[in-house]
């Protein structure tokens, strides 16, 4: 049986179906609208955020046979080619595996042959970045000045590392992290359509560890589909991440602010019994902390809160000093950079709530 992953299935067949990048939609879009079609591209961004797929719209865009439009038939030969990735006039590059510049050399010497099927030649060079000085010089003469018939997009996932000179010659679109909000709600609308049941949090997990990718994030809830047999739950997520949850992280945390030092240490032995990654224990309480702040300076009542979790946090900020709060943040982040110095997380973690607990001024009931 074939199976075709969430990844790819979903990937975007029209520019509409883009997530995120709007800016740079309405600038390909006026593009078409007023003519104005460059030679050259430069993509860059985190992994993930559909520099490919807006590589190959814009080849399917340029070379429909029915006209040069921002939204192709999608049902001509070149469209269904380029889709299915056999297209002979979209040459497709990993910069990775074609560093020498003997490599880029032989390929620039393909410029001069028209196309043999569509309108341009286009060239997708893809991890551009990891050309060596060489190959972008011998680059450089051909975004310069390519014949009519070609086009060149560059995608990578490090601009930095690009020669200023190439920059220059290029459009440069920046694409940005999709957000945890826009995740959610396209990882909804897939699994709804996928027919898979998923619980709110656990998305909100995956939309989290993904960090602004998409197709991570549908790799992950692929994971999560085939661990939890199509389920996604947040208590399989935990186990998958291996990290604290934010319950058991407040557990810990109110009881530090109650000065419940024997409870605490009682916390952290359940957790040590489990596979939970110990690192990520500190940075959780963290997160939380930084939550309470945000409550604290930013909310005086629970009129715009919905979650009982949240109205938790809205009391407990209420009862604690900002500059206390200030005080065990900075605990915990130095904590944190003392993890890697030590024999064995476990000390970081425990010194670094002892150290909260010392200062505590006062015993708090929540």
């Amino acid at each position: 049986m074939h199976y075709q992953i969430l990844a790819r299935k979903w990937r975007p067949n029209s520019f509409s179906e883009i997530i995120g990048q709007q800016y740079i939609l309405t600038a390909i879009k006026n593009g078409f609208l007023f003519n104005k079609i460059h030679q050259s591209w430069i993509l860059s961004g985190t992994r993930g955020t559909g520099k490919t797929t807006f590589a190959r719209l814009l080849s399917k865009s340029l070379n429909c046979n029915t006209g040069i439009k921002m939204y192709p038939c999608q049902i001509c030969s070149n469209c269904k080619d380029i889709q299915k990735g056999c297209f002979p006039d979209l040459i497709e590059i990993d910069a990775a595996s074609k560093t020498k510049v003997e490599d880029i050399k032989e390929l620039l010497n393909t410029v001069k042959y028209k196309p043999t099927k569509g309108k341009f030649k286009i060239y997708l060079i893809d991890e551009v970045h990891m050309l060596s000085k060489y190959s972008f010089n011998a680059l450089l003469k051909n975004l310069e000045e390519p014949p009519k018939y070609v086009k060149f997009i560059l995608a990578t996932t490090e601009i930095r590392k690009l020669p200023k000179t190439i920059i220059s010659r290029c459009i440069y679109f920046n694409f940005k992290e999709i957000s945890i909000i826009q995740i959610i709600e396209h990882l909804s609308n897939i699994l709804n359509k996928e027919k898979i049941v998923f619980e709110k949090k656990a998305l909100k997990i995956i939309a989290k560890e993904s960090q602004g990718s998409i197709r991570d994030a549908l790799n992950l809830s692929e994971q999560a589909i085939m661990i939890g047999g199509n389920e996604i739950k947040e208590s399989i997520l935990t186990n998958i991440f291996n990290f604290l949850s934010k319950e058991q992280a407040l557990k810990i945390i109110i009881s530090v602010f109650e000065k419940n030092t024997f409870n605490v240490m009682l916390l952290l032995t359940k957790i040590y019994k489990t596979n939970i990654e110990l690192s990520t224990i500190l940075t959780k309480i963290l997160e939380i902390l930084h939550n309470i702040i945000i409550f604290k300076k930013c909310f005086k009542n629970d009129n715009y809160i919905e979650s009982l979790y949240q109205k938790k946090l809205l009391k407990i900020s209420k009862l604690i000093d900002y500059e206390d709060l200030r005080n065990y943040y900075k605990i915990i982040v130095s904590g944190i950079k003392e993890l890697k110095f030590l024999p064995n997380p476990k000390i970081g973690i425990e010194i670094t709530l002892l150290n909260i607990l010392s200062i505590t001024q006062k015993k708090n009931k929540f």
